[in-house]
């Protein structure tokens, strides 16, 4: 996964979806989490993703769309939606997650 994720130029939808991991290592999540950003980036309208976790658990996972129609099909695959489930009943703490449109982005480019 590239550490920034390249987008189009806005307007793109953003869904940020911050959580409280709370299960042991070796449970499946790595895995499940791997297969997922590979299945959305299989998704029409994907535009990418980033992800960090601390020490403590606590993850932020922001992934990119070209619209809030994208979003909708992608929540309604049947491997995203078990994955859901297993995150509600075995992974996650707790966890929210927004849904924002980015109106505009600049960066800077790495110095070489």
């Amino acid at each position: 996964m590239t550490p920034i994720a390249i987008t189009p130029e806005p307007p793109y939808i953003a869904v940020i979806f911050t959580n409280i991991y709370i299960a042991t290592p070796n449970d499946g999540y790595a895995q499940t989490a791997d297969a997922m950003v590979e299945l959305a980036a299989q998704q029409d309208g994907y535009l990418g993703i980033e992800s960090v976790r601390d020490g403590d658990g606590t993850g932020i996972t922001v992934s990119y769309w070209r619209d809030e129609e994208s979003i909708v099909k992608w929540k309604a695959v049947a491997e995203h939606q078990a994955a859901q489930k297993a995150g509600m009943k075995k992974w996650y703490k707790t966890y929210t997650t927004r849904i924002a449109t980015v109106s505009r982005a600049y960066s800077m480019l790495a110095k070489s």
